[in-house]
């Protein structure tokens, strides 16, 4: 605070108070900058983002590093954000399966959920209305904390039929819309199909088909990373 105003028969003193008041006003403005900064900085410092999927996220045949949630994370750090991506991907793993495991991975208190599920549904012909329930129940428990949910889209495989197929590939979009997540489409955008990209069963995508999947969702993560800022949710 500034001296208090008084007579200045003192021509020194005066022009000592001057100086004074001028470096408090300083110092003050310094630290209201600082905190400013601060805030800012905090609002995505070490943000916690889950990858909950199965072995498309934990990156069967691959390195750990090379997985899906670790080359993520290491995009993102590289463009300036600070986030750690957590690897819940359990290989084999249904819509239940995340289901069953929801509260051992809320545990971890995450920021934000990247849900990853139903490829295995798919693969198993599983009734599209049972994995849209538990898929719906999924995104329905991660939102009751305030967490920000990406919700990543998956498709039939053609085999199974249009039936089978349209019931299936229209649930995920529909529960987008239903929880206002941000979506993106397919998870194997890019990836699906192609030779090059996967290993040799043909499903699993090798280091370069991981490095296609995170450069296709990668917008669609920091749009929900933008959305978990916008929310003013506080931990």
């Amino acid at each position: 605070m500034s001296l208090p105003p008084n007579t200045c028969p003192d021509t020194a003193y005066c022009a000592f108070r001057r100086v004074v008041n001028a470096a408090f006003l300083v110092a003050l403005l310094a630290t209201a900058m600082i905190t400013g900064l601060c805030d800012s900085a905090r609002a995505e410092d070490n943000l916690r983002i889950v990858a909950l999927g199965d072995s498309l996220t934990a990156g069967l045949g691959l390195s750990r590093a090379d997985a899906f949630p670790a080359r993520l994370e290491a995009t993102l750090r590289a463009k300036g954000h600070m986030v750690t991506v957590i690897n819940a991907g359990v290989s084999g793993d249904t819509t239940a399966g995340g289901l069953s495991r929801l509260e051992w991975m809320l545990a971890e208190r995450p920021d934000m959920v990247i849900v990853a599920l139903g490829a295995n549904d798919g693969l198993r012909g599983i009734d599209p209305a049972g994995t849209e329930a538990n898929l719906d129940a999924i995104v329905t428990r991660i939102k009751r904390d305030g967490t920000v949910v990406l919700l990543a889209g998956m498709l039939a495989p053609p085999n199974l039929g249009r039936e089978y197929g349209a019931a299936f590939n229209g649930l995920f979009p529909g529960l987008a819309k239903k929880h206002g997540v941000v979506f993106y489409p397919f998870f194997l955008e890019g990836v699906a199909a192609q030779p090059s990209l996967n290993q040799e069963d043909g499903i699993h995508p090798n280091e370069a088909g991981v490095d296609v999947i995170v450069g296709g969702i990668l917008p669609f993560v920091e749009k929900a990373m933008a959305a978990r800022g916008q929310s003013g949710r506080n931990r």
